[in-house]
């Protein structure tokens, strides 16, 4: 009967992220539905060609959220009152010059933009990191084997079954709230900062001597 052992692995490389992604959009209340989305589509407008002005090519603009509701009044006694209308058009923005990223917000803002939702930082393609990180994995899990091993007057041997799991760590949030605040009347300070792609896995050993 072949003599196993089995250990967990852990690898972990840095990065630094090399898009960014922006969600940013416009919202607008009006007293009827239709100058709430005409006025909400006007200023959109704006904001698209401050992005386009900014070197944002359309493939890197998608519409993440469309919406018009009423607005409602629930003082009466007598039940909700519809007081006018809010649309809301919201837009995720790639950028893929990190030096940018606070031009474009401010292009955005000033353009009519009054939210923004979120900026989060992240590898467009991070396959090259997690392959690192994962033979780091195995070369953790080996270590941690032999170490085991060679207390118990042993060999480790082959591989005799790997089970992996992995992650990223989530992108760094940047304080959009207050950054909407004072982008108005200073430039967006933005740092990227890095990340960390990390690999877990446990491998099974087969062990040989005493």
């Amino acid at each position: 009967m072949k003599r196993t052992i089995t250990v967990p692995g852990q690898g972990r490389v840095t990065v630094e992220p090399d898009i960014a992604s922006v969600r940013l959009g416009v919202n607008v209340i009006a007293r009827t539905a239709g100058a709430a989305r005409e006025s909400a589509a006007k200023t959109m407008d704006k904001v698209l060609s401050a992005l386009d002005e900014a070197d944002i090519a359309r493939r890197d603009v998608r519409t993440s959220m469309l919406s018009l509701s009423p607005t409602l009044d629930y003082s009466s006694d007598n039940g909700p009152r519809v007081t006018g209308y809010q649309a809301l058009n919201s837009l995720s923005v790639t950028v893929r010059d990190l030096a940018a990223v606070g031009k474009v917000i401010d292009a955005a803002l000033a353009a009519g933009a009054s939210t923004l939702d979120s900026l989060e930082f992240t590898l467009e393609d991070g396959r090259a990191a997690a392959a690192e990180a994962r033979s780091a994995a195995v070369a953790d899990a080996f270590a941690r084997a032999s170490t085991i091993a060679a207390a118990a007057r042993a060999r480790v041997g082959r591989v005799i079954a790997v089970t992996e799991g992995s992650g990223m760590d989530a992108p760094v949030p940047f304080p959009a709230a207050r950054m909407a605040l004072k982008a108005q009347d200073a430039s967006t300070p933005v740092e990227a900062g890095t990340q960390e792609i990390s690999v877990a896995l446990r491998a099974t050993f087969e062990i040989t001597g005493k």
